[in-house]
């Protein structure tokens, strides 16, 4: 199985910046996207930013010139650096990984807070 750990939420005012990481571990076959998602109360989930394993990527148009997703293949870890923090970007968010031997899995998920 593939494990992803999140880490990087946390309370940040308005205007600030946050940078998430997620690192996949255990047995691992071959990573291709991997990808953050997030979910406000009320809401469903959406996506946030992916990545292929060649590193083309696509952004929701609400984040788009403000986050910035990448990775590191041999690390197997994706980051998502969040600036100009709004308070409608708070969330639970998730990292997502597309594994070619044990197909989609989700990490638990990481509280962003922007207060206003």
């Amino acid at each position: 199985q593939v494990q992803l750990v999140e880490s990087g939420g946390g309370l940040v005012q308005a205007g600030g910046s946050l940078r998430l990481s997620c690192a996949a571990s255990g047995s691992i076959g071959v990573i291709t996207a991997m990808g953050w998602y997030r979910q406000a109360p009320g809401k469903q989930r959406e996506l946030v930013a992916r990545i292929t394993r060649g590193g083309a990527t696509n952004y929701a148009d609400s984040v788009n010139g403000r986050f910035t997703i990448s990775r590191d293949n041999a690390k197997n870890t994706v980051y998502l650096q969040m600036n100009s923090l709004k308070p409608e970007d708070t969330a639970a968010y998730y990292c997502n990984v597309d594994d070619m031997r044990w197909g989609t899995r989700w990490g638990q998920g990481t509280q962003v807070t922007v207060s206003s």
